[in-house]
C-alpha cells in the first residue's frame, strides 16, 4: 500500500504522512523543501521516497505523476497550496497568479492524471484539500477563496460522476478552518478564531476518506458556520466575511 502526498514538508500534509505511515502506507512525499522531507522520512518507519519539486509548473505535475506512475500508488492527497492576504489590486499579480498555478492548476492535473489510473484498476482514493474558504466570496482573501471554491466543487463534481458509475474510487474534499500551520505564515494573517490542531484534523480527515466521506468538514463549530451561511442573504454575508478577513491583518 503506498500514498502520494503534496505539500508534505510541514503542517497537514506531514501529519497525514505520520498518519498513514503508522497504519503501514509506504510514502512518496512531494515538496519544494528537500530538507524538511529528508528529515520526516528520517521519522518514519515506513519505506518513503521524496521528490522535491515545485508543483506551481504544469509540467513538474506531469513529470511527478510520470516518475511514480508504476509505483501502484493507492492514495493520494493533493495538500500542496497556499494564500495571500491583501486588497485585490495590491496583491502581486505574480503571486496571485502562482496561488493559482498550486492551489488550481496542480491539484486539476493530479487529480485527472491519477484518477484515470483509479479507474482502470476501478480503486484509489484522491484527497483534494481545499478550506471553508471554498464555500464563499472572500474580500481581502478573494483569489485564495476563488481557488478553494475550484477545487471544493471539482471534487464534488467527480465525485458524483463516479457515483453515477457505480466505481469504487474514492474522490473527496477536505475544507477545515482554520488550522494550525504555517499557512498563517505564508498568508501574513493572524485568526481570531482559535486554529485547529493540524494532527488532530488530518487524523479526521484520513478516517473519513476510509469511509468514503464526499465532503469533509472537521468541527461542529464549522459545520454550523457553514450551514448557516447559506441562509444569509449575499451582501449581509459579504460584509461579515470582509470584517473577519480585516480581522486576521497580521
Amino acid at each position: 500500500m503506498k500514498a502520494l502526498i503534496t505539500g508534505a514538508s510541514s503542517g497537514m500534509g506531514a501529519d497525514m504522512a505520520r498518519i498513514l505511515a503508522s497504519m503501514g502506507y509506504d510514502l512518496v512525499l512531494v515538496a519544494r523543501r528537500k530538507n524538511r522531507l529528508d528529515r520526516l522520512k528520517k521519522e518514519l518507519d515506513v519505506n518513503v521516497d521524496v521528490i522535491s519539486m515545485d508543483l506551481g509548473s504544469s509540467f513538474n505535475c506531469v513529470k511527478l505523476y510520470n516518475e511514480v506512475k508504476d509505483m501502484d500508488i493507492d492514495i493520494v492527497i493533493n495538500n500542496a497550496g497556499f494564500g495571500a492576504f491583501g486588497d485585490f489590486t495590491k496583491v502581486s499579480i505574480d503571486k496571485e497568479l502562482d496561488m493559482i498555478d498550486l492551489n488550481i492548476k496542480a491539484v486539476h492535473i493530479l487529480t485527472k492524471l491519477f484518477l484515470g489510473d483509479f479507474k482502470k484498476k476501478n480503486r484509489g482514493y484522491i484527497l483534494n484539500v481545499a478550506s471553508s474558504a471554498g464555500f464563499m466570496p472572500g474580500p481581502l482573501m478573494a483569489t485564495y477563496y476563488a481557488t478553494k471554491a475550484y477545487v471544493l466543487n471539482l471534487t464534488m463534481a467527480i465525485n458524483e460522476e463516479l457515483k453515477k458509475e457505480n466505481s469504487n474510487v474514492y474522490v473527496g474534499v477536505l475544507c477545515p478552518g482554520p488550522v494550525d500551520t504555517e499557512f498563517n505564515k505564508v498568508a501574513k494573517v493572524h485568526f481570531e478564531m482559535k486554529a485547529k490542531d493540524s494532527y488532530e484534523v488530518s487524523k479526521y480527515a484520513i478516517k473519513k476518506m476510509f469511509k468514503k466521506k464526499m465532503l469533509i468538514i472537521p468541527g461542529i463549530d464549522m459545520k454550523g458556520a457553514i450551514f448557516i451561511s447559506r441562509f444569509l442573504p449575499r451582501r449581509v454575508l459579504l460584509h461579515a466575511t470582509y470584517k473577519i478577513q480585516k480581522a486576521k491583518r497580521s
